[in-house]
């Protein structure tokens, strides 16, 4: 036995028993800064995470700029919903030219006169109508439903007038508000009211524990971004005509089920609820809901798909019920309606709750 229990054989001390020796300090450091670990591997280290996140970030942006960009550079007319009105004779010589000029850019409808065309217009049956009466070619428009196709439909009819060596006429039979005449200001101010309910919806997902304190959140919330955000858009930016309670509705139906399905699926899948949400709503449902054009312009079945989710559903419905007193917005109420009830059941059945960090 040796002389002193504290000391080796050769008189160095030995480390304290609560105490790591100075190799083992070594090597924990030497982990925790990247660099070998006991065994000689080489753990992930600082900078080779910064990497990967550096590579996943970039190859999101990619992915957003491709999805946000796409739709801009392949607007195109698609069998986009047109009348042409006008004696048998004429309409069918015009409805061959409109066709020829563009095959497959016009799904066109016969009428038997301008006030059925006009009908057609406010009815949400047809942005455009190419009317045909005593003194030539007329095109009707009805630039609140796309000021976009409007104008795209107006080229087209002034270059018909070329061939023709006498101007067309426009007629705007639903035009855009006076204070938002392209329509600008609507598109703008569509995009907030989706950000704010994914926000409202993860924010109830994550702080709020109880399931019925998490409905009132979303009803709550409903309520106050519909009549909020109609008064911003109607009163304050002159953005949106028509009745502010329709408006408000259904600003605050889309808020309800935009906040609803992400509430929802964060309640029954966790986090990744929370990111299969923000994937349907934001990253597909924004830039195919086709606020700022129309549905037709967008690769097929992009622009129908782009209906079926809550931000495309929304744009269309606000237009029904702000120009043309909820003509044309059947489908995209029930499309809100499911989202928001599919939400809301979800809540109230999952019960889970995300981890706050």
């Amino acid at each position: 036995m040796s002389s002193t229990l504290g000391h080796e054989a050769d008189g160095q001390p030995l480390p304290d028993a609560g105490q790591p020796s100075v190799h083992a300090r070594d090597s924990r450091e030497l982990d925790a800064s990247g660099a070998r670990g006991p065994s000689g591997a080489r753990p992930l280290g600082s900078f080779a995470r910064a990497g990967a996140i550096a590579v996943l970030v970039v190859i999101v942006q990619a992915v957003l700029v491709l999805l946000f960009a796409w739709p801009a550079i392949k607007t195109a007319p698609r069998d986009l919903p047109v009348i042409v009105a006008a004696p048998p004779p004429a309409a069918a010589a015009l409805t061959e030219r409109l066709q020829g000029a563009r095959p497959g850019a016009l799904e066109i409808t016969t009428v038997a006169d301008d006030a059925a065309a006009d009908a057609g217009l406010r009815e949400r049956r047809a942005y455009a109508a190419f009317v045909v009466g005593p003194e030539g070619l007329s095109l009707h428009i009805a630039s609140a439903a796309s000021p976009v196709v409007a104008q795209l439909l107006t080229q087209q009819a002034q270059a018909l007038g070329a061939t023709t060596g006498r101007p067309v006429p426009i007629v705007d039979v639903v035009a855009t508000d006076a204070d938002d005449p392209r329509g600008a200001g609507f598109a703008a101010g569509f995009l907030p009211l989706v950000l704010t309910s994914l926000a409202a919806g993860v924010l109830l997902a994550v702080a709020v524990r109880s399931r019925r304190a998490r409905l009132a959140g979303l009803g709550l919330f409903a309520v106050l971004a519909g009549l909020a955000g109609a008064a911003v858009l109607q009163y304050w930016l002159g953005a949106l005509p028509g009745s502010y309670l329709a408006n408000a509705a259904v600003i605050g139906l889309l808020a309800l089920a935009v906040s609803a399905a992400v509430a929802g699926l964060a309640a029954l899948l966790g986090a990744a609820g929370i990111g299969l949400a923000v994937l349907l709503v934001f990253v597909l449902g924004n830039p195919l809901s086709a606020v700022a054009s129309a549905p037709e312009l967008l690769p097929k079945p992009w622009g129908q798909l782009g209906q079926l989710l809550p931000p495309g559903a929304g744009g269309t419905l606000l237009r029904s019920t702000a120009y043309f007193d909820g003509a044309g917005g059947t489908a995209a109420v029930w499309t809100l309606s499911v989202w928001a009830v599919v939400g809301l059941v979800l809540v109230l059945v999952g019960g889970r709750q995300v981890a706050r960090h």
